[in-house]
């Protein structure tokens, strides 16, 4: 009787091996491995794209205007990832091409497609990476250099990438932050010379730097620059 009562309990063990086996248990896997690139989705977003650079000189923007509140942090968020969007759409869709599509379509493992993927991306992100900052992780590893046509290590290429990212946000940010500080300490003096010591200096230069900013067309001329810096 147990034998009997057990028996389509095995009969269904034995198939889902089988279907396992044969790859019917393909869909588990992919649901599997696109539950596990969203769990990591931020941390691929900082660290693979041009996200960083984007919030940071907004960042150093919204600090320059002397507004630390405004834009809001959603906004400069939202923006930034649509930049990042638009910035990274050619090397998403030869990443789609060559590995996340046959990958899907079962044409190739996970090991394949990840192998794949690192080329296009690979190959975008060396173009933002400063030579000196990769070199540094090379000579921290103690591994040798590569050489022209050589594949570049992802566990180089990656930290390297970040700290070129931050040096070239952090540049950028300076440049937009001089002409604001500028137009700060020319209020200031104005003031100091006029005796209006009481009068904070930020109380005029806000809106002047704000005048400045529109009339110069600032939003266009710092996201077609963060656009064209890639």
């Amino acid at each position: 009787m147990n034998a009997a009562a057990n028996s389509p309990l095995m009969n269904a063990a034995q198939s889902g091996v089988q279907m396992a086996l044969g790859g019917g248990g393909s869909s588990a896997v992919k649901i599997f491995l696109i539950l596990t690139a969203l769990s990591f989705g931020s941390a691929i977003l900082l660290s693979l794209t041009s996200f960083t650079r984007i919030i940071i000189v907004l960042s150093f923007l919204r600090q320059a205007l002397g507004t630390p509140q405004l834009p809001p942090n959603q906004v400069l968020m939202g923006l930034s990832l649509f930049l990042s969007f638009f910035i990274m759409a050619p090397t998403a869709t030869k990443v789609h091409q060559v590995a996340l599509g046959p990958l899907l379509d079962d044409k190739i493992t996970v090991s394949e497609a990840l192998e794949k993927a690192q080329k296009p991306l690979g190959e975008w992100m060396i173009k933002q990476t400063h030579e000196e900052d990769l070199a540094l992780f090379y000579d921290i590893s103690g591994r040798p250099r590569p050489t022209r046509g050589e594949a570049i290590s992802f566990t180089a290429l990656v930290p390297a990438f970040m700290i070129s990212e931050l040096n070239t946000a952090f540049k950028m940010g300076l440049y937009v932050f001089i002409p604001m500080l500028l137009i700060d300490l020319l209020v200031g003096t104005i003031l100091m010379s006029l005796g209006m010591m009481m009068v904070p200096p930020q109380l005029i230069a806000l809106p002047l730097k704000l005048g400045i900013f529109l009339l110069a067309g600032g939003w266009h001329l710092v996201v077609s620059s963060l656009v064209k810096s890639f």
